[in-house]
């Protein structure tokens, strides 16, 4: 048995990405890599005609590191987690202007989701449309509406949204928020933080004892957001794609 294999599957076939994305893809099951792992991973891969592999890799391990690195596997992001501890009678200062979304909100979240994710690994990749990309955080917010997120909090002015944050239960006693974004006119002016508050009050409403949320070392705005109110790095990761066809 490998070193790294914790007995789940090596590899999950990806369906709803291969069918939006037009091309088979999977998700490596592992964190870590040697070389009976990589051999094993080839095999399954070129058996299920895989053109593309996503694979979270441990940032600490070094061996990993340079296997994936010698082995064709593409870095596309690192991947940073921040996480605040809550309390259950935590009082949370929440700003007016935000709200639940609604049905008519759908077409200015999607037009805000288009531009509002740039600095993820899909863009970083290539051998993914940047057109196709801007349709997938379009689709992320609507389908996050539609029942893949717990909440979807807008932020409005002058009764129009200028946006979102998507909020999840992944864990007992632990909230996270999906996606987070705002209008290019509405950056720098305080729109996300009320977003994050006020998610953060909803965290707390659910019984949650902490809130987690993951982004980007490239998106620094992000982070100083996040840090802002009281979130703190917990893990890195790097994000590595393995693609197999040109």
């Amino acid at each position: 048995m490998s070193p790294v294999d914790d007995g789940s599957p090596l590899c999950t076939y990806l369906a709803w990405d291969s069918e939006f994305f037009g091309r088979r893809i999977a998700r490596l099951n592992r964190n870590q890599l040697d070389e009976q792992s990589l051999d094993e991973i080839q095999t399954w891969c070129s058996a299920q005609a895989i053109d593309c592999v996503y694979f979270l890799a441990d940032s600490n391990d070094v061996q990993t590191i340079r296997i994936a690195e010698r082995n064709d596997f593409f870095q596309t992001d690192v991947r940073m987690t921040f996480e605040k501890a809550l309390t259950t009678n935590q009082e949370i200062s929440v700003a007016e202007g935000v709200r639940f979304a609604c049905t008519k909100d759908l077409d200015v979240l999607r037009i805000i989701a288009r531009s509002g994710h740039r600095d993820t690994r899909f863009y970083f990749d290539e051998h993914f449309e940047r057109a196709k990309c801007d349709l997938f955080y379009e689709t992320w917010i609507e389908n996050s509406f539609r029942g893949f997120a717990k909440a979807v909090l807008v932020a409005e002015e002058k009764g129009k949204p200028v946006g979102y944050v998507t909020c999840h239960l992944p864990a007992p006693q632990e909230a996270q928020i999906g996606i987070l974004g705002v209008a290019d006119q509405w950056q720098g002016l305080g729109v996300g933080t009320k977003l994050v508050q006020h998610f953060l009050n909803w965290s707390v409403q659910q019984g949650a004892r902490r809130a987690t949320v993951v982004t980007q070392a490239r998106n620094v705005r992000a982070q100083r957001l996040y840090q802002r109110n009281g979130f703190v790095t917990s893990l890195s990761q790097l994000w590595y794609h393995r693609w197999f066809v040109d």
